[in-house]
């Protein structure tokens, strides 16, 4: 255990991405913000560091850093690294997500839709 470790590191060992190379990109691409700031993967994280993550389709996870670790430990105790504080989604967010499912169902299992079919489904999308 350590006084601070690398980002990539920690969200890796913390079960918040499934490898580092994968927190590495993340990091590179801008999607995860230490403490209100973007953050390099090189980045040290201490204990009390608030995290936001970008999660795909406008997602975010708020997390607050408890424990610092550079060993992986299994993902039940991987949890215990963090709080998460991602606030609870509205009822119309859960409602938009289920909506961009249902667009996303469509589209992969229609393939391409035709036109009548993609005005169906701007309609639909834009009802919710």
């Amino acid at each position: 255990m350590g006084d601070a470790v690398r980002l990539d590191v920690w969200l890796d060992v913390a079960c918040l991405f499934k490898t580092r190379s994968e927190a590495k990109r993340a990091c590179e691409g801008g999607k995860v913000e230490v403490n209100g700031q973007p953050a390099k993967p090189n980045r040290t994280v201490r204990e009390g560091d608030r995290l936001r993550i970008s999660r795909p389709y406008g997602r975010h996870q708020a997390v607050i850093v408890r424990i610092v670790l550079d060993q992986h430990v299994k993902k039940a105790e991987a949890r215990a690294l963090y709080d998460d504080v991602t606030p609870t989604p509205t009822a119309e967010e859960i409602e938009r997500r289920r909506m961009e499912r249902i667009y996303r169902a469509a589209a992969l299992a229609a393939g391409r839709p035709d036109r009548r079919r993609r005005r169906e489904l701007r309609r639909l999308k834009e009802s919710g």
